[in-house]
């Protein structure tokens, strides 16, 4: 539990940056990297929600496949939430399973969501992605929570997912590397089928692998 509570610390700081920022977007400032010569022509609203072009795409994937069951793990304040909220809104049918381990961000995230008019699609726990128990078939499963769980999360929810489904894995940039690495360790252990996105945090669209 140390790392989780090193983590935890940065987390709240982010948090309160995110509030004083209220909504307002800034160059993304993610260090450039071989694949993203140019991460200040993304936008951000923090250092730890998804760039807002990755928030749109969210948005878009839940609109073009038509989930029944989205799975989020690492909700933070869930401004990612509330765009693949969005989307089931807009397709009238699903919903998003979303976990936040830190109870204080929980705390924040569900008073921040309190007044949202997507609430009908949205279920928010205050539960570790590596215990939370879901029901049914996952059709899409966003991993956004610390970047050494990333394996361990897709792992755990492979054998839920939908053969046909999609994993989305953020933080997968060439400087970050663990989840990169983590991906691609997948894809030769022959669980995966990965994509990787040029985005400044990095991105993975990847598909179970099917035998």
């Amino acid at each position: 539990m140390g790392w989780f509570g090193k983590k935890l610390k940065q987390e709240h700081k982010v948090m309160l940056q995110h509030e004083r920022a209220a909504g307002a977007q800034l160059p993304e400032y993610h260090r450039a990297t071989p694949e993203c010569a140019h991460p200040e022509r993304w936008s951000m609203i923090d250092s730890m929600t998804a760039e807002v072009e990755v928030l749109e795409l969210l948005a878009t994937l839940v609109t073009t496949l038509k989930p029944e069951l989205v799975v989020e793990t690492g909700s933070f304040l869930g401004v990612s939430t509330e765009w693949i909220a969005r989307g089931l809104e807009r397709n009238g049918r699903g919903r998003v399973i979303s976990c936040e381990f830190d109870p204080v961000v929980y705390a924040k995230a569900k008073e921040r969501l309190a007044g949202s008019p997507l609430l009908p699609w949205m279920e928010l726990r205050n539960e570790s992605s590596l215990e939370m128990t879901v029901e049914g078939t996952i059709d899409l499963l966003f991993a956004d929570s610390d970047p050494e769980l990333r394996e361990a999360e897709v792992k755990r929810y492979l054998p839920q997912m939908n053969p046909h489904g999609l994993i989305v894995i953020h933080d997968a940039s060439s400087h970050l590397k663990t989840v990169r690495e983590a991906a691609l360790t997948m894809e030769r252990e022959g669980l995966l089928r990965v994509l990787l996105l040029p985005t400044p945090r990095g991105l993975v669209l990847a598909q179970p692998r099917q035998s």
